[in-house]
């Protein structure tokens, strides 16, 4: 090793304390104290990677310091010894987070190094796949939200900013932009990713049913409540909430709601105990709540309690370039979900793609691909598959191949992002800063396009 792991000794007999540092100090950095409490100030002061505590001591007992050595945000491996040692105190060692137990009727040097060898080596060992696992989360966590705009591009780097944090989120955006994909993403990417991430839709229960469904709710608490229920903020105990549609809460569990954001408790319906949840909120919403608020429809106090990280979702109209690129991943999908060898778009379903607005956004978009996928009867997706309102938005004329627009043939992302370059740049009159602006691209990305395309002449 080239750094000694630092060990910490607490006993209350000297001759113990003083005997087992001089006996490990050439392999680790001993330290020693004689009670608990002083263990403690240590234990705050320094990392240790072990702790070998006495069980019996003035004041408190080495259970007690496990216990508190164990709730540390980096916990030692604990060991403890007693020359007491009974079937019982092991059990209770190993429930309260003790990695061994030792008597020291038959301690023997050796077998102690040996042991903290051993559970160095499963601290290493698990401290290796903590880090394997955010290496994981951090490249799988945003596998699923696809788009290489630049407004997507700011979202999921707010989303990566956002998620290590406790503070609440609040995601604003029309319908059908993704706002539940991006709380999902939020909460695997977060330290909570072991931990259950409940969600609940706020608009389909009616108050009654939705402060029940939230806190839960004691038998008899009112007509029907045959038995008691769990709410979601204890399903949630450890991870996270998704409050979807938060506009749509009424004014009394607005209160409640404010309080655990406040002071992390709460109480069933029909009980009077009060209790905590360590729960992170991500509320979502297509309202505009700032308008709400100035309504007297929403408390401001909340608003700010939940807005404390905003995100905002493009809608799909705002994503020009991740258009074909979404259509293209839910074609494959629905493809192997239907059983059809179907591969790409045709040029002039491609044009409709990305002139119709998509009121519906994302999610709407991904109706219409699957809509396409079952009528279509060969390799490549054709205007007629498509439905009806979308192919209603296709450009009546056609559009040269001989001019770099889409031709005959099927075409790939980058074909279909090289034509939407082209037209923008054509409804601009060649001004590249308002063909950026109009298909959503940095200047300096379109630039880069230009090169890469060979389109410097336009």
């Amino acid at each position: 090793m080239s750094e000694k792991s630092a060990v910490l000794i607490v006993d209350d007999e000297k001759p113990t304390r003083e005997g087992l540092r001089a006996a490990l100090e050439d392999r680790y950095d001993v330290y020693v104290a004689e009670d608990a409490e002083s263990a403690q100030r240590l234990l705050e002061e320094q990392h240790f990677e072990v702790l070998i505590t006495d069980l019996r001591m003035p004041k408190a007992s080495g259970l007690d310091l496990i216990k508190r050595a164990k709730a540390l945000a980096r916990p030692p491996v604990c060991i403890l010894m007693t020359a007491y040692g009974t079937e019982e105190d092991a059990v209770a060692a190993m429930k309260l987070g003790a990695d061994d137990y030792i008597p020291k009727g038959r301690l023997q040097i050796d077998e102690l190094e040996m042991r903290i060898a051993r559970a160095l080596r499963a601290l290493s060992l698990e401290q290796e796949n903590r880090v394997l696992r955010q290496h994981i989360d951090a490249k799988f966590g945003l596998e699923n939200i696809l788009g290489k705009s630049p407004a997507m591009q700011e979202v999921l780097e707010m989303v990566q900013q956002v998620a290590p944090a406790r503070a609440s989120v609040l995601i604003l955006g029309e319908s059908g932009t993704g706002k539940e994909l991006v709380a999902k993403a939020i909460h695997n990417l977060s330290s909570r990713a072991r931990q259950p991430m409940v969600t609940v839709h706020c608009a389909a229960l009616s108050p009654t049913l939705l402060e029940s469904e939230l806190f839960g709710h004691e038998k008899g608490a009112f007509t029907g409540a045959h038995e008691r229920r769990i709410g979601r903020f204890e399903l949630a105990q450890g991870g996270t909430l998704f409050l979807d549609e938060i506009g749509e809460i009424d004014a009394a569990i607005q209160v409640k709601l404010l309080r655990f954001l406040g002071e992390r408790t709460f109480e069933r319906v029909g009980s009077n105990r009060t209790q905590a949840a360590d729960v992170r909120v991500i509320a979502a919403t297509n309202r505009n709540l700032a308008a709400a608020v100035a309504a007297g429809k929403f408390r401001e106090d909340l608003f700010f309690r939940l807005r404390v990280m905003e995100i905002l979702m493009p809608p799909l109209r705002e994503r020009g370039t991740d258009i074909v690129l979404l259509a293209q991943s839910f074609l494959k999908e629905y493809a192997k979900e239907n059983r059809k060898n179907v591969t790409e778009f045709q040029p002039d379903a491609v044009e409709a793609l990305m002139n119709y607005p998509w009121p519906g956004n994302v999610r709407e978009l991904r109706t219409a691909v699957e809509h396409a996928v079952v009528l279509c009867r060969g390799a490549a997706i054709a205007l007629r598959d498509l439905p009806a309102g979308v192919r209603g938005n296709a450009p009546s004329l056609p559009h040269p191949g001989a001019h770099g627009v889409l031709g005959k043939q099927a075409v790939t992302v980058e074909d279909a992002e090289r034509a939407l370059i082209i037209r923008a740049l054509k409804e601009c009159h060649g001004n590249r800063s308002e063909a950026a602006t109009k298909i959503g691209m940095s200047r300096r990305t379109l630039h880069r396009k230009l090169h890469t395309y060979n389109l410097h002449d336009l």
